[in-house]
């Protein structure tokens, strides 16, 4: 389906509102610009034009300038500056569901339509992700890659648990690892694997017991995680809710530093179970059970609808799960 007829079919149910707008030309919509969408829908998600531009690889005044034709079709603002953001006016927000609609048939035809070979693509995927996902998942999935898709490039880009739905829909990214809450319906997810939290010392630490006591974890010193991912910030409600204190001696900005910290002192870290294990396979910590019963938490995979039936986003999506569970 190409862009025009697939803008047409999305629209049909809303035309009779859009018709109403002052100004609005039905007649033009069989050649509108359907890079215009990407643009709405680019400001609608990040309420700037800056960083729509940094989106869509445009500069700011080539995004002000589809505002203008945008605004132009429709005779209205359609976003208008409130404080530091643009927000949408009535009229943009009814445009909002019939344009989304066009982007995700217009993606889903085109992609579905690509031919993927793995051995010979050149294709670069971009893969949304915590530093702590890249430590347990591609070091096995790159040693795959290299030897089944040798000209395959992958691109790990940070998990942003505020952006990450608008990025796979927009197809910013093509998949994306990680407990993110409240996704909307169009958003696919599969569980990876099932992990919870140990606390982690160096295997000659003083604390021999198995499983920590309450007054244990009260007397061990520890290092605490800033991380803005949302299993730690589950973890630190269930914390409080449980009344557990912790003396902190170091409070650090990036998770991924703190088992070589671990590693050298008696400090005690919080982390999660499934990166443990990989990381003592020397043998150089001890895994110790936390003094409350956990849920696991299933660790998933997401991929927008739009683009699930994208032959290399399926090919990558099962070669990530094949290689997800623990060795």
């Amino acid at each position: 389906m190409s862009a025009g007829p697939a803008l047409a079919q999305a629209l049909a149910h809303s035309r009779e509102d859009l018709s109403n707008d002052r100004g609005m030309d039905t007649k033009s919509l069989g050649q509108f610009d359907f890079n215009l969408i990407k643009t709405f829908l680019a400001i609608w998600d990040l309420g700037s034009l800056t960083d729509a531009g940094d989106r869509l690889g445009l500069t700011q005044p080539a995004v002000s300038h589809a505002l203008r034709r945008l605004r132009d079709q429709f005779a209205d603002p359609l976003f208008v500056r409130a404080g530091n953001r643009m927000v949408p006016t009535p009229a943009a927000q009814r445009l909002h569901e019939p344009f989304s609609r066009a982007f995700a048939i217009v993606g889903q035809t085109v992609h579905t339509q690509r031919h993927f070979e793995p051995q010979t693509s050149r294709r670069v995927f971009r893969v949304a992700m915590t530093d702590l996902s890249e430590f347990y998942f591609l070091p096995d999935l790159l040693e795959r890659m290299e030897s089944v898709a040798p000209s395959v490039r992958l691109e790990s880009v940070a998990l942003d648990v505020a952006s990450v739905e608008a990025d796979l829909r927009s197809g910013q990214i093509d998949l994306a690892i990680g407990l993110v809450p409240d996704l909307g319906p169009d958003i696919a997810s599969t569980a990876l694997i099932d992990d919870d939290y140990v606390c982690l010392v160096r295997k000659g630490h003083p604390l021999k017991a198995r499983a920590l006591t309450r007054e244990s974890f009260a007397q061990l010193r520890w290092v605490d995680v800033s991380s803005n991912a949302a299993g730690y910030r589950q973890l630190g409600e269930r914390l409080s809710t449980l009344g557990l204190d912790r003396t902190v001696s170091a409070r650090l900005g990036h998770v991924s530093v703190a088992p070589a910290i671990v590693r050298r002192t008696d400090l005690a870290v919080i982390y999660p179970r499934s990166i443990s294990v990989k990381l003592n396979r020397a043998g150089a910590f001890r895994l110790i059970d936390l003094p409350f019963e956990q849920r696991p938490n299933a660790i998933p995979l997401h991929v927008h609808a739009s683009f699930a039936d994208d032959p290399g986003i399926v090919w990558l999506a099962s070669l990530i799960r094949e290689n997800a569970a623990p060795a």
